[in-house]
């Protein structure tokens, strides 16, 4: 049987590198899309970008936002990939229609606007999330879940962190 190959999204906040840590302690294999697939790019075409400065654009965290995408020849590549059975795809992109389709089955990770709140406002400066109008944008985004695979399982990701991948392993086959 071949790999078997999830992804787990949500809006900034929601859990997705936590949920990713605990796959890798629990010896599944596991892709840290923000960390190694993404890249500020066009959604459609997937050139890449030069980042801009806030003098450049109104609203830089929107601008990052919509251009926050993975590589897609780097995705089917990992997709393709037999030497695990299972493989874990973590984090957001924008340009996820692209490559939706090679997944087996997708998770979103679903907190309460409390929840989301407090754990953006622990986070640094310098991270997504960390700024007001970054922490603004992730609210809306949260609110309207815009940005998120239209179908997919919704998983509680305000539960520990153990029960959270429970449930997820407990979705896959294989």
């Amino acid at each position: 049987m071949g790999v078997r190959n999830y992804l787990i999204e949500g809006v900034s906040g929601a859990g997705k590198t936590t949920v990713a840590e605990e796959l890798e302690r629990r010896g599944r294999h596991v892709i840290h899309g923000d960390r190694t697939l993404a890249y500020l790019g066009d959604p459609e075409t997937g050139a890449a970008l030069e980042p801009l400065t806030s003098e450049a654009v109104t609203d830089i965290a929107r601008w990052r936002h919509e251009r926050w995408i993975w590589n897609v020849d780097e995705v089917e590549r990992l997709a393709a990939d037999r030497s695990s059975a299972q493989s874990f795809f973590c984090g957001g992109s924008r340009n996820h229609r692209h490559f939706i389709h090679l997944f087996d089955e997708v998770f979103i990770l679903d907190i309460d606007a409390d929840t989301l709140s407090r754990r953006l406002a622990a986070r640094a400066e310098d991270e997504f999330g960390g700024r007001p109008a970054e922490r603004r944008l992730i609210a809306r985004l949260h609110a309207t879940k815009e940005d998120l695979p239209k179908t997919a399982v919704s998983i509680d990701a305000t539960a520990p962190i153990a029960r959270v991948v429970d449930e997820i392993l407990s979705t896959c086959r294989g």
